[in-house]
């Protein structure tokens, strides 16, 4: 495992700019490359690789290797795929639930962590441990925004990573909702588009989303709180206290 360098703290406040983040299952690793590069053409900074299928630790790679995207692991389910991820070429790791090992082995090694929360509970949980981005998952099925806003309001501070349903009829009224960091969606890259290797409209559907990235840009707040400027990223309640602030 390579753990983390020093611009570790500077990813997610680089996933707050770019605002929306491409959720990408890849059935075939030789689409990897030219769909990291669609996306980049595009405008799209960063992207999210789920771990849902054999060859998803190999396409992290192929992102990775072009050097054009922030690239992530999703659908980390234990601290092996997390490892396998980073080693990859990750430099962020996205849960589907709240996994306590999983935070914790990404806090020791310093690498941004987004785990998943439906319930005030789960977010509870990833405050204590000292999380400030939780992704909310899935967003559309909870009760979309209306959801998000009752659930985020007693957590000041926190942000979230609404993924789960969400398309351009839908997106903005979650990009404008102050405690966002940013939005997770497959519709501009599509599983059926990057099987029949339509790059042209998989870089229509990017750009599309990119404006609307650029017209709806992150509080910031939020910015400076995913790069370090509230509280600590990664650092646990103790004694009742979360970490220090900067």
């Amino acid at each position: 495992m390579n753990a983390a360098g020093p611009e570790a703290d500077g990813v997610l406040a680089e996933v707050a700019r770019q605002r929306i983040v491409p959720v990408v299952v890849i059935d075939d690793v030789s689409a990897a490359s030219p769909l990291a590069e669609a996306l980049a053409d595009a405008g799209l900074g960063c992207a999210e690789i789920t771990l849902r299928t054999s060859i998803a630790i190999e396409v992290i790679a192929r992102f990775a290797e072009t050097g054009r995207l922030v690239v992530g692991a999703g659908t980390v389910l234990d601290p092996q795929q997390a490892s396998a991820a980073i080693d990859a070429g990750a430099r962020f790791v996205v849960s589907p639930g709240f996994d306590s090992e999983v935070v914790h082995w990404c806090q020791q090694f310093g690498v941004p962590v987004v785990p998943g929360t439906a319930t005030p509970s789960d977010i509870q949980q990833a405050w204590r441990a000292g999380v400030t981005a939780v992704k909310f998952f899935p967003a559309e099925t909870l009760g979309g925004v209306a959801a998000l806003a009752a659930m985020s309001a007693p957590f000041p501070g926190m942000t979230f990573v609404p993924t789960g349903g969400i398309t351009p009829a839908n997106v903005t009224a979650y990009l404008q909702h102050p405690a966002v960091l940013a939005v997770g969606g497959s519709w501009m890259a599509p599983r059926q588009l990057i099987a029949a290797g339509d790059w042209e409209r998989i870089g229509q559907l990017a750009a599309e989303a990119a404006q609307m990235a650029a017209e709806f840009p992150a509080d910031g707040a939020v910015v400076d709180n995913a790069a370090g400027g509230g509280w600590t990223v990664g650092v646990p309640r103790i004694n009742g206290q979360r970490g220090v602030q900067k």
